[in-house]
């Protein structure tokens, strides 16, 4: 069963731009863990602009009561780090990006940052932690993503999302196909996320083989505008077993 992990940021981002506390994000989380999500995931970043570090603590508890997957990503050279330390996440995706970045726009240049990369996949590993590396749809960058010590990669699917519809889809699809080979031939599981939606997603799981996992977060929350929190996570998990959604 490939499993959705709901990211909870844009919440967290409303949330922030008024002090009312409202929308309430472990609510929020509550409710799609209700429809059936198998996990939850935070991006906190230095700036607190959206998951703040009392949402991480208050969010890991309400995931263990509830017996489902924690996911924290981020930079682990930025203070993202202490979080995962203190609560021990079951997994945590490592990102490569800038303090003032709106979002994750690329993942890792392991020729540059594996090195740096490796001691702090081995204490992670230590702590029980799952560690999965956000990455560029590259076959040939696999096996230096396992050579950090990394149990997962996250291939980032902007690039897909994009293309999708348009005339460069298959080529693009078939670099994801391609990567997600590679991956696992080198002993990685293979996640996805960034820019997933209900009209996407079916098509990217039919084709890529062996998808573990996708973390979804702004299509979801946009979504859930409309159909509520729990019918859009039921939705994305009909797009997950390839029925077709409203």
């Amino acid at each position: 069963m490939i499993r959705l992990s709901v990211n909870v940021n844009k919440i967290a981002l409303l949330r922030n731009s008024r002090p009312l506390g409202i929308p309430d994000v472990v609510r929020a989380a509550g409710l799609a863990i209700d429809a059936g999500a198998h996990g939850i995931t935070v991006h906190p970043r230095p700036d607190a602009r959206h998951i703040r570090s009392e949402d991480v603590y208050a969010l890991h508890e309400l995931a263990r009561a509830r017996g489902v997957e924690f996911n924290i990503e981020g930079n682990p050279f930025q203070p993202m780090l202490e979080l995962v330390r203190a609560v021990r996440p079951d997994q945590c995706t490592l990102v490569p990006d800038d303090p003032g970045a709106s979002t994750s726009d690329h993942g890792w240049d392991l020729g540059h940052d594996g090195a740096r990369l490796r001691p702090v996949i081995a204490e992670l590993k230590a702590l029980g932690v799952r560690v999965s590396l956000f990455m560029d749809a590259e076959d040939k960058a696999m096996t230096g993503a396992r050579a950090t010590g990394a149990d997962r990669v996250e291939l980032y699917t902007e690039p897909f999302a994009r293309a999708f519809g348009t005339a460069a889809q298959a080529a693009v699809l078939a670099r994801y196909v391609d990567a997600a080979k590679a991956a696992q031939r080198a002993g990685l599981g293979v996640n996805a996320g960034h820019d997933l939606n209900r009209d996407n997603l079916a098509l990217f799981l039919r084709t890529v083989p062996g998808i573990l996992e996708v973390s979804i977060g702004h299509a979801l929350v946009a979504d859930a505008l409309e159909f509520g929190m729990k019918q859009t996570v039921t939705l994305y998990l009909g797009a997950l077993s390839g029925r077709r959604t409203a």
